[in-house]
């Protein structure tokens, strides 16, 4: 097959955190291969700049909980049975799916059937190993290769038949520690001395409306200890109106923003934050700043996820450490007042709470390391590795 004749690869996320992933993949990938790489797909923002133009909205799909997404059900049906329609028309060389499992899994399950000749890989592995277990063999069953962020992943899912590969997570390669803090207080008139404060709280609209009043009423209390404190919150485009709009209303001084360079500027500058479960706590693990998890669910996936749930933390850096470093505020106990309780002794330098952080976060961002290429670079050449064995040239 001649070289000038185009790779065709499809690709599927879900929510922000897979696009960025797919983004950086996609890049990879174009650099890796010696052929022309020819995308489409479902992206947002990250993706789209490298170079995949999305069948719809990936906004479409950012949806999490029982009582979120049964509202949404007809319009993600829809958005299955048109992203299956593409893959069937378009017949790519290999379809990867990235995260949000509900949406990829059911796409990736109708095309195995559809059309079983079409290689399938599913990038971040689900967290089997958290609830739904026995889900690992159902998996196998239609995705031919997994790339895992976690280094314990590829063991549980060999057990079930699948191959697994760790490819390292992205997060330790993001961001450049805390040397980009003063920066970012000069450029944002932020004073050397003020306490900064991150408040994070989440790329959903159904986290920042669940979690947003809650994570701005701790710092109400906070201000009462630190009068001189001020607020830095990182979102995104799709819910970047509303956190805006609701932080005009807070007394301290905040400063909100969009972009992922600053975002990470912006952690290195904290003192301390409050953030949503998720990779953000990786985040602001690698810039070094001590902080606390706050999360709710609606109540009847709360029921559903105390009956399921099967490890002890929900914070990553917490699962590897097998330690509670990172305090978990979750349910019932994400409140105003255990969030400020929690959060207040971190904002006092050199604290035994802030040191006991910082020493456990560097030990957890060890672990996800894998030698000196990038978990993107080494994600695309577990890729090309796979399409070789089955003989399709990269």
């Amino acid at each position: 097959m001649s070289a000038a004749v185009p790779l065709t690869v499809m690709i599927v996320a879900g929510e922000p955190s897979g696009d960025v992933l797919g983004g950086e993949l996609l890049s990879a990938l174009r650099a890796r291969c010696e052929r022309p790489i020819s995308a489409c797909g479902v992206g947002g923002h990250a993706l789209a700049e490298a170079g995949l133009a999305s069948l719809f909205p990936m906004s479409d799909l950012s949806v999490m909980g029982v009582s979120e997404v049964v509202p949404r059900l007809p319009l993600i049906q829809m958005r299955i049975a048109q992203t299956v329609g593409a893959a069937l028309e378009r017949r790519p060389d290999l379809l990867i799916t990235i995260d949000s499992p509900d949406f990829c899994f059911r796409v990736a399950r109708r095309l195995r059937a559809a059309n079983p000749q079409l290689p399938i890989i599913h990038y971040v592995a689900p967290h089997v190993w958290a609830w739904r277990q026995g889900r690992a063999r159902k998996i196998a069953r239609y995705v031919d290769r997994l790339l895992t962020l976690l280094p314990f992943e590829p063991e549980i899912f060999a057990r079930a038949g699948l191959p697994a590969e760790f490819v390292g997570h992205p997060v330790v390669t993001r961001g450049g520690g805390r040397a980009m803090g003063p920066g970012f207080r000069a450029r944002h008139n932020i004073p050397a001395n003020a306490p900064l404060l991150g408040v994070l709280p989440g790329s959903r609209h159904s986290e920042v409306g669940r979690l947003l009043p809650i994570f701005a009423q701790a710092t109400e209390m906070l201000q009462a200890q630190f009068p001189q404190l001020h607020l830095f919150c990182a979102t995104v485009d799709g819910v970047a109106e509303a956190v805006k709009a609701a932080a005009a209303q807070w007394s301290c001084p905040v400063l909100c923003m969009t972009e992922a360079d600053e975002k990470f500027a912006g952690f290195a500058a904290c003192d301390a934050a409050i953030a949503a479960s998720g990779t953000v706590s990786l985040e602001l693990a690698v810039a070094g700043t001590p902080h606390i998890v706050g999360y709710r669910v609606n109540a009847l996936t709360a029921f559903l996820a105390k009956r399921v749930l099967q490890v002890p933390y929900v914070n990553l850096v917490n699962l590897i450490l097998h330690d509670e470093v990172i305090p978990e505020l979750l349910a019932d106990a994400c409140t105003p007042q255990g969030i400020a309780a929690a959060v207040a002794p971190l904002l006092v330098e050199n604290s035994p709470a802030r040191q006991k952080q910082t020493q456990a976060m560097a030990t957890a961002l060890a672990a996800l390391g894998k030698g000196q290429a990038s978990p993107s670079q080494r994600a695309a050449e577990a890729v090309c590795a796979f399409l070789g064995d089955r003989g399709i040239k990269t």
